[in-house]
């Protein structure tokens, strides 16, 4: 189609736009002076004028955020009615935990924990998203959640998106909770242990018709964007009358204005402090004819005792013509760059034993050098891994650039983050600088909002409910007022009885919003 004939087209079926009925109350439309729906559609095709395109724009991309927002807090009231059981604040339990930590907690992370404890206690269920930085603490929050469920009599469940995170909270929360006579239990497709433990862990393996839980309390769910909604709707039928609480966990630090977008029906906790205490990463990018000089700095490191992550954008060469591939990064550097370390390779297309192994051994001392893909970038905790190498930088967002640089600087030991990258375009290097300047996830978010837009950033692209047309996830005042109007409207009318044109676009959009 040359746009030259869809714009005959589109100029022949303009007329119909009188014929669609407008949704939007009149209230609203008088409030903000907002064109009509017709006049709307007629303008952002063929406006009169630039203001009259902008004014066009501004009403599409408001009645976008609208309905969304609507759509999202009226799952949030409809959720409010179901029951979930009152999980006990006991505050003796939980400050016997607190004081047991081998760590003092940062001010966001006691705030964060007394939000989803005095959740826990409603009997209404808990839907919160815990959104922290890199290494900002949110397992031990989760943690005392968990804690507070399984003492209280209740089944407590986390599911993980993959083994290798699954086997760490598995090893992690079991050493925190040690003390306190509570056991857990690992089920994932390789592992099966104690799984009517109080307190499960586990993958998708949790979701298997032939697994039960008993008396499910609490869900904790991380990395809850790699989970989609009929995953979510599984757990919840695994119950009985009783809505369990979930909470969401994400280490992507998400800005406050466009969480309210992407999580419009969930409340939001935020851990922006690091831990006291932690080393600042050193972040290097490293030039072409650099190369050489960064392998002799990282065998003096690894000859100290210490260890290297190297990350590539994809596994093999054919899956991107011009960019560094794992497996042969891995080849390379076994055979001519570090013959005398033993280098493993982890990747998503092993089987679960080979990814397993590769883990334990690198964990253990055995392996020097993990050359991996993105699937380090969330949870890998390795305090010996002092070096994160990054090839192909430019292929990797901020945000998961970030996560990388965090899986480094877990122990006292000094840290550094190599940037590698063939780009030499402003506006690449402009970015990479980003990351040299800032320590700050969420400023980082931002900026990456700002130049890539939210689909690269936070995958959004792919999420069927953020199907936005004409409205911009960055036009945050425009998506303020459409949420102040949307509680508004449904605090005078939940049903949106006195609005049928609306409720049909709402009870639309509820069947597409990827937000249980």
């Amino acid at each position: 189609l040359s746009p030259k004939w869809l714009r005959y087209l589109v100029k022949s079926a303009i007329p119909l736009a009188k014929k669609i009925p407008d949704y939007l109350p009149l209230q609203i439309k008088h409030k903000y002076r907002f064109l009509s729906l017709s006049d709307s559609l007629y303008a952002v095709h063929f406006p009169s004028t630039k203001e009259k395109m902008e004014k066009a724009r501004e009403r599409l991309s408001f009645d976008e955020f609208f309905i969304l927002q609507t759509a999202a807090l009226a799952i949030k009231k409809n959720r409010e009615k179901k029951c979930a059981a009152k999980i006990p604040f006991d505050l003796k339990l939980i400050k016997k935990f607190v004081a047991s930590l081998p760590f003092r907690l940062t001010d966001d992370q006691r705030k964060s924990a007394y939000e989803i404890l005095k959740d826990l206690e409603k009997q209404t269920p808990m839907n919160r998203l815990l959104n922290g930085d890199v290494g900002s603490g949110k397992t031990v929050v989760a943690a005392t959640a968990l804690l507070s469920a399984a003492a209280a009599g209740f089944q407590a469940v986390l599911m993980a998106p993959t083994e290798i995170l699954a086997n760490q909270h598995y090893q992690e929360i079991s050493k925190l909770l040690k003390g306190f006579k509570i056991k857990a239990g690992i089920l994932t497709a390789a592992r099966k242990i104690k799984t009517n433990a109080p307190l499960l862990i586990g993958t998708h393996a949790l979701l298997q018709k032939k697994v039960k839980f008993k008396n499910l309390g609490l869900v904790v769910i991380d990395e809850q964007h790699r989970f989609g909604v009929r995953q979510r709707a599984a757990l919840k039928n695994k119950t009985g009358k009783f809505s369990p609480h979930f909470l969401s966990l994400t280490a992507t630090p998400i800005p406050r204005s466009l969480a309210l977008t992407l999580y419009g029906d969930l409340d939001i906790s935020q851990i922006r402090q690091m831990p006291p205490g932690r080393k600042k990463v050193i972040t290097k990018i490293v030039p072409p004819e650099k190369r050489s000089e960064a392998y002799e700095f990282i065998r003096g490191r690894i000859k100290k005792g210490e260890q290297a992550f190297v990350v590539c954008p994809v596994i093999e060469k054919g899956d991107r013509l011009g960019v560094n591939a794992a497996t042969t990064e891995y080849q390379k550097l076994k055979t001519f760059v570090f013959p005398e370390f033993k280098i493993g390779l982890l990747h998503g297309r092993q089987k679960t034993c080979e990814k397993t192994k590769a883990m334990a051994d690198f964990k253990a001392g055995k392996t020097k050098i993990l050359v991996a893909t993105a699937v380090v970038e969330v949870g890998i905790d390795i305090p010996n891994a002092t070096i994160m190498m990054i090839e192909g930088a430019e292929r990797f967002g901020l945000a998961s650039l970030h996560q990388f640089r965090g899986r480094v600087g877990r122990s006292q030991k000094g840290a550094c983050c190599l940037i590698f990258t063939e780009s030499t375009t402003p506006q690449t290097l402009e970015r990479l600088n980003a990351l040299l300047s800032s320590r700050d996830g969420f400023s980082l978010a931002e900026y990456d909002l700002q130049y890539r837009g939210p689909g690269a950033v936070y995958g959004t692209e792919q999420s069927g409910y953020l199907n936005l047309k004409i409205g911009s996830l960055l036009d945050f005042d425009l998506i303020k007022k459409a949420r102040e109007e949307a509680a508004l409207i449904l605090g005078e009318d939940p049903n949106l009885t006195k609005y049928p044109m609306l409720a049909e676009k709402v009870k639309e959009k509820m069947g597409e919003i990827n937000l249980e």
